[in-house]
């Protein structure tokens, strides 16, 4: 089983070393392992599976504002598009603050994203709120759970990704029912409050994301560096007080000179001592968060802008153009299609099983079957990659063709099994770029992604408005998304290029 663009683990800071001092440890692979995988599939519930479940609240937010759906789809598109291309750097925070605590942050800020949201009085209002706010909380918690089940597993670091992540599949079905059902009882506002609390359950799985003891080579595996220097027990902090004491004592005035009682003298002497450790603290733990700060920067830094030597592979460059295509054809079904629903009157029919739910279900079982599928010894894994997308965009061309409550659903299907191929995107980037750079290549391609999934839904709404079809918007996003897949086709051309030149130098050599 392979992971998918969600499921990439992103560790800023892997080397050999590293992993030489994280096996001996007794929760790799076992023990508090497994929470880190429960805490990783609750975050993609509501986080990964909130997104998908956007569309519900994209119709309400049309019979709200009467704005374009252009305009209003930003809204969504906003949120999953920033919780994408922040990925990168959110690798910052980690670096800097460990994943538990920029986790915690990331579920309060997405939890006063939606919150805020309730109280939204026009479209613009939601885009800082709930496009911004709570998409940058999303990316705060999201990564950081990919992460530590990266840390926690060795040996079966697939399996556990992969379990992790299905509960982006369960998310958008569990989700869509949910913001469903609160926005016919208490209206979306209120639906949008009540959702604000459930979020806050991502400060709970942050909490549970504990860090593994230091290695020996004295670094934090929950993204924190334990070279910097410790601070002072309290032992040390006792000795330096007791120095400090004796310093005041050699400078304080004689007996002859002292005023008041001794008890007095004595309070002021432990009054100045008490300051004189605060001040040694505060000092100590400024200096302490400019060295990690900078040294996370650094690394952060060098990690991701120091990949220039990636964009001279012309096939890499090409896979970020379909990566720039690819997944707002995935994300506009989530989006729109609520609304296609209502305009082709099936709301009855979608009310009892919804077809986003059908995408999401169904895209849990493409995940496992290709990735199975790609790895038997008798077939590429690029092939199984190229079918899948053309599986998809073939999808998308029909799906504006079917009229009916069955045929939306088949089709849905489709999109939801091919879209499946997610699983294998690391596979491939591993094999354009290697191992050894696929976590940089892999922040590109999702910063790629992150901006499709932030054009393409406002850019089917903008068609609409247009045309006053949705036809038109899939037929185009489809145009685009072949685009993509031509630009796939450049690694077997290149290939088929070099066997025949080796075959013809082979020739000549004879």
């Amino acid at each position: 089983m392979y992971t998918s663009h969600e499921d990439i683990g992103y560790d800023f800071e892997d080397d050999p070393k590293d992993k030489k001092t994280l096996k001996p440890h007794p929760n790799i692979d076992g023990g508090w392992a497994w929470m880190m995988v429960l805490a990783s599939f609750f975050v993609h519930i509501l986080v990964m599976g909130s997104q998908m479940a956007l569309g519900v609240l994209n119709v309400e937010w049309l019979e709200e504002f009467h704005q374009s759906r252009g305009l209003t789809a930003w809204v969504s598109s906003l949120s999953m598009g920033i919780t994408l291309i922040v990925g990168p750097f959110i690798g910052l925070f980690i670096n800097t603050c460990g994943c538990r605590r920029t986790a915690i942050i990331g579920g309060l800020v997405n939890s006063l994203g939606w919150v805020l949201s309730a109280y939204a009085a026009n479209v613009h209002y939601l885009f800082i709120t709930f496009g911004v706010t709570a998409g940058f909380g999303s990316g705060m918690t999201y990564l950081p759970a990919v992460v530590m089940v990266g840390r926690y597993f060795q040996k079966r670091r697939a399996l556990a990704q992969g379990l992790s992540t299905t509960g982006t599949g369960f998310g958008a079905f569990l989700m869509t029912l949910l913001l469903k059902y609160l926005c016919a009882e208490y209206g979306w506002r209120n639906a949008m409050f009540i959702q604000g609390a459930v979020s806050l359950n991502l400060c709970v799985c942050g909490a549970l994301m504990r860090p593994l003891s230091p290695g020996k080579d004295g670094r934090d595996p929950a993204g924190r560096e334990s070279r910097v220097p410790p601070a002072h027990s309290t032992e040390s902090v006792k000795s330096n007080g007791q120095l400090d004491r004796a310093d005041e004592k050699e400078g304080s005035p004689g007996p002859e000179e002292a005023l008041g009682d001794p008890a007095a003298q004595a309070c002021q002497e432990e009054a100045g001592h008490r300051r004189n450790v605060c001040a040694f603290r505060v000092l100590k733990t400024v200096s302490q968060l400019t060295i990690r700060v900078r040294k996370g920067f650094r690394d952060w830094y060098s990690g991701y802008f120091g990949a220039a030597s990636l964009f001279t592979n012309r096939v890499f460059v090409a896979f970020i153009f379909w990566a720039l295509f690819a997944y707002s054809s995935f994300v506009i079904p989530f989006i729109h299609l609520p609304e296609i629903v209502h305009l082709y009157n099936l709301s009855e029919q979608n009310n009892v099983f919804p077809l986003t739910s059908i995408i999401a279900i169904v895209h849990i079982f493409g995940k496992v079957v290709l990735g199975v599928v790609a790895d038997l010894p008798c077939i590429s894994v690029w092939n199984v990659f190229l079918l899948a997308n053309l599986t998809l965009v073939l999808s998308i061309f029909v799906l504006p063709l079917m009229h009916t409550y069955a045929g939306l659903a088949v089709i849905c299907a489709l999109i939801g099994f091919s879209s499946g191929y997610f699983s294998l995107m690391p596979v491939v980037t591993e094999d354009l770029v290697g191992i050894e750079h696929l976590a940089n290549a892999y922040g590109i391609i999702i910063c790629a992604n992150g901006i499709s999934a932030l054009l393409g839904p406002p850019f089917a709404g903008w068609i609409y408005d247009i045309t006053q079809k949705y036809d038109f918007s899939f037929y185009i996003c489809g145009l685009l998304y072949l685009v993509g897949i031509l630009f796939l086709l450049v690694q077997p051309c290149i290939q088929i290029i070099e066997q025949s030149r080796k075959k013809s130098m082979g020739g000549t050599h004879v």
